[in-house]
């Protein structure tokens, strides 16, 4: 029987999850308060969106040299000098809020410098895992780590809106607290990742070039099973995200404040992480690919919902079936991009991955924000829904590597691939 802890047997990957949980709560509570705050100052749907676009944008800027770093250099340093700059730009917003801001523009300009950071980090971080734990208990870290990352989208979005509304009457309340606070965590952060004791060093030794930097996007290109991981991913949020759109809802359409924005944000956290902890009694042991399919339906189907509803108590219940039914894609994703991965090229196949999941997250909060304003918030809703399902049907064709993948090993993902391989020479 599998052991549901086996990950924190090792001292690093416990750690490492220590920090992650309480900057990862500190993050979606600064995330909340940007949205509120954005809104409150234009009360424009489409400037929700440009702070998903400017977040985004250095993802997709930086997406080769970040990679490259991560392969390059130790990763473990990557990744506090980048969180270190998320630190410094905490503070920047505490001080704008202090001091009372009516503009947008130096919100966005620091957004971005955050995304900056995160596009370095995000493909340290992601290939960092795999030297925290033995092989075998790999799966076990990704599910979680996926799971801490769901507790702290639970309480970050709740706690953020608690803070955002302290009765406090001094400065130091609304959107500086929660500033305050961020930063905070991330201090906490660099100390605990500062403590690790790995040192992976660098696993890419060739010089940067055209074709270090560009391996990366050749095998994800090269492996079906990967590629259509990912690519789901990526088209599914970009068109089902609603996420973006929460404050419109809260206020406008469902009349729950900042306090009901928080309980908006933390309801697909809180699917996914009950999802979560049956995984780690249940793990997926066969037919990956075929639940990751339907549970991307399923993630479709429960945005048309919370784009119909009027009521908050199911709207919260649609937002649970998107985040449970999303924790299982991700859960596959993220051993398949590992699984299926050679270690010296980690760095720069998860810095795709980066881009790719930035795409549907950031990239989809622009999206959804062009959307509302173009058709209303509810319909840009529903029509991405029903995108996203059209997607998966499209995909369970186009890539029916990814259909066969049955139990997340090497081995299984490469028979996969395999067999794809032979019945497109044998259909040749």
């Amino acid at each position: 029987m599998a052991q549901p802890a086996a990950a924190f047997l090792s001292r690093d990957f416990l750690r490492y999850q220590f920090a992650r949980v309480g900057v990862i709560i500190g993050a979606e509570a600064q995330a909340l308060a940007v949205a509120w705050q954005v809104y409150q100052i234009t009360h424009k749907a489409i400037d929700l969106g440009y702070t998903g676009l400017v977040l985004f944008l250095p993802g997709f800027i930086f997406i080769l040299p970040a990679g490259h770093v991560a392969d390059r250099f130790d990763r473990r340093h990557v990744i506090l000098i980048c969180y270190a700059l998320q630190a410094i730009c905490s503070l920047a917003l505490f001080r704008l809020a202090w001091t009372g801001i009516h503009h947008v523009a130096p919100i966005f300009c620091l957004l971005f410098i955050i995304g900056t950071g995160r596009a370095f980090s995000g493909p340290a971080s992601s290939a960092l895992i795999p030297h925290l734990v033995p092989t075998q208990h790999f799966v076990n870290a990704i599910t979680w780590g996926a799971t801490i990352f769901q507790f702290a989208n639970v309480v970050g979005p709740a706690l953020g809106g608690v803070l955002f509304t302290l009765p406090l009457h001094s400065r130091l309340h609304g959107a500086a607290l929660v500033y305050l606070f961020s930063f905070f965590t991330v201090v906490w952060f660099l100390v605990l990742v500062g403590s690790l004791s790995v040192r992976p060093g660098r696993m890419e030794h060739r010089a940067i070039s055209k074709e270090v930097i560009l391996a990366g996007f050749r095998y994800v290109a090269s492996t079906q099973v990967l590629l259509g991981s990912i690519s789901l991913d990526l088209f599914a949020v970009l068109l089902g995200g609603a996420v973006a759109l929460l404050p419109i809802f809260a206020q406008d359409i469902l009349h729950a404040g900042p306090r009901g924005l928080g309980m908006l944000r933390a309801a697909p956290a809180v699917g996914a992480l009950t999802v979560s902890l049956f995984l780690m009694l249940r793990p997926i042991r066969h037919r990956a690919g075929v639940k990751m399919l339907i549970c991307v339906a399923i993630f479709g189907a429960g945005t048309i919902v919370f784009g119909l509803s009027r009521s908050l108590p199911l709207s919260l219940l649609a937002l649970f079936m998107v985040g449970a039914s999303d924790m299982v894609s991700v859960v596959i994703r993220s051993s398949i991009l590992q699984l299926a991965t050679p270690a010296e090229m980690r760095g720069r196949v998860s810095a795709v991955n980066s881009l790719f999941v930035g795409a549907s997250n950031e990239l989809g909060e622009f999206e959804s924000g062009l959307t509302a304003q173009w058709w209303g918030a509810v319909r840009a809703v529903i029509y991405g829904g029903i995108g996203s399902l059209a997607v998966t049907g499209l995909w369970s064709v186009f890539f029916p590597s990814l259909r066969r993948a049955d139990a997340l090993t090497p081995e299984a993902l490469l028979n996969a691939e395999y067999a794809t391989s032979s019945q497109d020479v044998k259909t040749l």
